[in-house]
């Protein structure tokens, strides 16, 4: 096996090897040098827009971008000399020069990368003038999702390159040259109005507050304090594992029953669970998968749409509406399980609780800024009212918790309330990628065969894992009598996470390269638990941690099948009737449009 060639260099007159083809900032790292950044993200390929990485080659002429500067033999780096310290003073400080400086309002207050370094380099009096006029000219605020305020864009590029390389959108660009140079939209559109798929990653990876999910927290304690009304909560499976990182604990720290306990405390009227209706849509999802599968093999009905792709990301639904508008078919009728929870609110549970439906407001708390989107369909009120009223983020409902005063720490964990808090390991799985495929075939499985999947203590690992596209087949056999025509067959399968791997995996599809019967795809990298409501900073390390819990807890449930949940066999035999009945069609499944292509 050949090893990398090293290099040799000096940082601060530190020796240090690397492997070739590492940049400086690399090196410095590796000595636990900071070497400051704001274009850099783990994410992303380098750029070196912002300069503020400069370093200084003893000899060269001019100082070098640490973050895409090769490491080379014999260099001599310096990190922080003085011309270096001047060099990122002027740059910090033209940065402000340009920047709405409201901290104090800023969304971003506490976790700006941008005023980070101008408490480091910015200190006394500012060098350069304002050079931007009306601020509030700049801001983009008519999506329901995600606001875009120039006034805060340092075109550092991160949420262009996150939109255009990760995610294969391109609702962003660069346009314009030198100092008319900015971050736009098609025609500078609003974010509403061009192809954009609300997946909020643009919002993860951007420094400052130019980016940010649109903000209900006022709304939702409007709600809270109306006495009139009856909020219920739900909350996803990704935000048990992530929400941690904001209140002070370590990336992957389940905090499932202290987050109950706080939601109690801020004076929600019933908390529940995500993950019931996530048992659900294995039942309602699965069910459709199957009578898909008997039409093609049994009835020879070759309109069948297959392979059948997964519902359950909004990112990914409207990426499809976009760009695969004849894909539509093969999308599963199944609402995601917040649409189905917040159907679900207002008619089961308020007809349980005897509570008019119309002073029910429903609040769902969730690792995804397209789900504010989702809830704002207009296919989405089948209750008879608008489904889910409010989405907030893992870092809203952060801030909620901080504004409570709530000492998190100290918090004595709490069980969820009961008629729609019970879920299984099936359900809390759904937060990982892979997770939807693994939950549906331990049920499937059982479903056809009458026997648990042949794998070791349900851990179905072949669908696991960060590969951005996983292809599995699992072979049926032993098959019930009235699922007999399964008998023998291969069920072939693939899981992808992020836009551009969904890109893959459906351009396959489309030119005839790829034989699938089910696709389960996410919008976000790591599925759920890396989605662009999640706390800041997220990288590939931070999104193992969350997965790895999220595993941690799939384990440590009772049961961990979604057709075993007992409160979802209580809601088929006094409200639903059957998996894919008339009454379940009526308030869990939808259809999607297509929307403006590419």
């Amino acid at each position: 096996m050949k090893k990398n060639k090293m290099v040799n260099l000096k940082i601060n007159n530190q020796p240090v090897s690397v492997p070739e083809g590492s940049t400086v900032l690399q090196a410095a790292e590796k000595l636990n040098i900071h070497i400051p950044t704001l274009c850099n993200h783990d994410d992303l390929c380098v750029a070196g827009n912002c300069r503020v990485c400069v370093v200084e080659h003893k000899g060269a002429r001019t100082l070098l971008a640490g973050c895409a500067t090769p490491a080379a033999e014999g260099m001599d780096i310096m990190t922080n000399s003085l011309k270096v310290r001047n060099a990122r003073k002027h740059v910090v400080e033209l940065l402000l020069s340009e920047h709405r400086a409201d901290c104090t309002k800023c969304y971003r207050n506490q976790n700006c990368e941008l005023q980070e370094l101008a408490n480091e380099y910015s200190f006394g009096d500012h060098i350069f003038l304002d050079l931007v006029g009306d601020h509030e000219a700049m801001i983009d605020d008519a999506s329901c999702a995600i606001i875009k305020d120039d006034s805060k864009c340092i075109r550092c590029q991160r949420c262009v390159r996150t939109c255009s390389q990760l995610q294969k959108v391109s609702a962003i660009a660069v346009s314009g040259k030198g100092s008319e140079m900015k971050i736009s939209t098609f025609h500078d559109r609003p974010i509403s109005h061009v192809v954009c798929t609300n997946c909020g990653q643009c919002v993860n990876r951007c420094p400052t507050g130019a980016l940010t999910e649109k903000n209900y927290i006022d709304s939702v304690w409007d709600a809270i304090y109306d006495s009139g009304k009856h909020v219920v909560v739900q909350t996803a499976p990704a935000v048990r594992v992530a929400l941690g990182e904001e209140l002070g604990y370590d990336p992957g720290e389940r905090v499932t029953g202290k987050m109950v306990t706080a939601l109690k405390q801020l004076g929600f009227d019933s908390v529940l669970d995500t993950d019931f209706t996530a048992d659900l849509t294995i039942m309602e999802e699965g069910t459709e998968l199957l009578t898909r599968l008997k039409k093609a093999l049994v009835e020879q009905d070759k309109e069948t749409a297959l392979p059948m792709t997964t519902s359950c990301s909004p990112g990914w639904v409207k990426f499809i509406e976009h760009k695969f508008p004849e894909f539509l078919p093969n999308v599963s009728t199944c609402k995601s399980p917040q649409q189905m929870f917040g159907a679900l609110a207002k008619t089961y549970y308020a007809d349980n609780r005897g509570v008019d439906p119309e002073n029910i407001v429903s609040v769902s708390i969730m690792p995804c800024t397209a789900k504010k989107f989702e809830a704002n369909r207009p296919e989405m009120r089948d209750s008879g009212y608008k489904d889910v009223d409010y989405v907030l983020t893992t870092r809203e409902f952060a801030v909620m918790i901080k504004q409570a005063g709530i000492d998190f720490r100290t918090l004595e964990p709490s069980g969820y309330d009961s008629l729609m808090g019970d879920s299984t390991g099936a359900g809390v799985i759904f937060g990982a990628t892979g997770g939807v495929m693994e939950a549906a075939i331990r049920t499937a499985y059982e479903i056809v065969t009458g026997k648990p999947v042949p794998f070791d203590n349900l851990n179905i690992t072949p669908v696991r894992g960060m590969e951005g596209v996983k292809e599995a087949s699992l072979k049926i056999e032993g098959c019930l009598k009235e699922w007999s025509f399964l008998e023998g067959v291969e069920l072939k399968t693939a899981i992808a996470h992020g836009l551009t791997n969904a890109n893959k995996v459906m351009t396959a599809v489309r030119n005839g390269e790829a034989d699938y019967h089910f696709i389960e795809i996410m919008a976000c990298p790591g599925g759920c638990i890396g989605g662009g409501g999640q706390p800041i900073p997220t990288n590939m390390t931070i999104r193992q941690s969350r997965i790895d819990a999220i595993y941690e807890e799939d384990m440590s449930l009772p049961i961990r099948k979604s057709h075993e949940n007992p409160e979802v066999q209580a809601i088929y035999k006094d409200f639903l009737g059957e998996p894919n009945g008339h009454k379940s069609h009526e308030l869990l499944h939808t259809h999607y449009i297509e929307r403006v292509p590419y």
